[in-house]
């Protein structure tokens, strides 16, 4: 009787364990099914109340930590009246806002796509670069960002097709030598519609692009002093899950392999987001002319503003 009390006794206590860790997974990944839906979503301005950093209470704080943080979207207007408004449309009928600015004489054109959660006024500073370079700039916002249509973002994979739009808008008005500039979301972006849309564009710059979509997550996640594990499996589970997407298939180092022109792959050596093995991976997929220039001084940001001076220089000489 003792011995089967006591083998009882630990057939109830392991039964208890694993009861606890049944309930502490399900919570996990309830909390991070939310966060995956906040990461991915962006509500209109004005929609709903962001409160700054300064005035949120306690339970403002817990309610983001348990729920994810609620982003707007940050409409933008033109520098100045010769950037003209061109709207393109997706096959879901979203509306894409892009401005379009050509100057005398033009080399060619540069359409340039942002990173996740910004929108193309973030990009005026080398959109202005390229125009003093002799070339006209298309500048576009993703959809969900900025002035376009739609409230998801999917991190690349239905955005390859937006960049497909700008591509195919200014190949439609004869322009031959199209230039795809793109920065982080932007960047990994690009390197998918070359491979899904078939894109041949003259020369391609990509800026900090994240190796995979995973990598992208892990590298959100360290910025925010969080724990990879597991929490970054199932924030790229569940965000591809809600969208429809197997996200551990998004790859942009692998889509690298698709692009048949020169490449400047360039990155910021104190990069928290994006890792230099990433940036190898990207690198080593590449089978035409390339080049991989480190900006020593810079992390996750606008190279052309942070170290200008080489970003023209590397630049100008890429497009010659």
């Amino acid at each position: 009787m003792m011995l089967n009390n006591k083998k009882f006794s630990w057939v109830s206590v392991i039964k208890s364990i694993a009861k606890t860790a049944a309930v502490l997974f399900l919570l996990l990944n309830i909390i991070t099914l939310f966060h995956a839906y906040k990461f991915t979503h962006y509500y209109e301005a004005g929609e709903v109340n962001i409160k700054p950093n300064n005035e949120k209470t306690g339970w403002d704080k817990t309610k983001e930590l348990l729920f994810g943080f609620t982003a707007a979207k940050q409409p933008n207007l033109p520098p100045d009246s010769s950037y003209k408004i061109i709207n393109l449309y997706t096959k879901d009928s979203l509306r894409l806002e892009a401005w379009y600015k050509v100057v005398p004489q033009a080399k060619g054109t540069v359409a340039l796509f942002h990173g996740h959660g910004g929108n193309k006024a973030k990009n005026v500073l080398e959109a202005t670069a390229f125009q003093q370079m002799g070339y006209n700039t298309l500048l576009l916002d993703f959809r969900a960002h900025g002035n376009s249509q739609g409230n998801t973002c999917t991190i690349g994979f239905y955005e390859a097709e937006d960049v497909a739009l700008a591509y195919e808008y200014l190949q439609k008005s004869g322009e031959k030598n199209i230039v795809l500039w793109g920065i982080s979301l932007g960047a990994a972006t690009i390197t998918k519609a070359i491979n899904d849309y078939q894109l041949q564009p003259q020369r391609v710059i990509l800026e900090m692009p994240f190796a995979s979509l995973p990598d992208a997550v892990t590298g959100r996640l360290k910025i925010m002093h969080v724990p990879t594990q597991p929490i970054g499996t199932l924030l790229t589970f569940w965000g591809g899950t809600i969208h429809g997407f197997w996200a551990f298939g998004l790859q942009p180092y692998r889509y690298a392999a698709a692009i048949q022109c020169p490449v400047l792959l360039q990155h910021g050596t104190n990069d928290p987001r994006v890792t230099v093995a990433e940036t190898q991976q990207i690198f080593d997929q590449i089978t035409t002319a390339k080049k991989w220039v480190e900006y020593q001084n810079s992390a996750h940001e606008s190279l052309c503003k942070n170290e200008h001076d080489k970003w023209i220089a590397e630049v100008s000489a890429f497009l010659k």
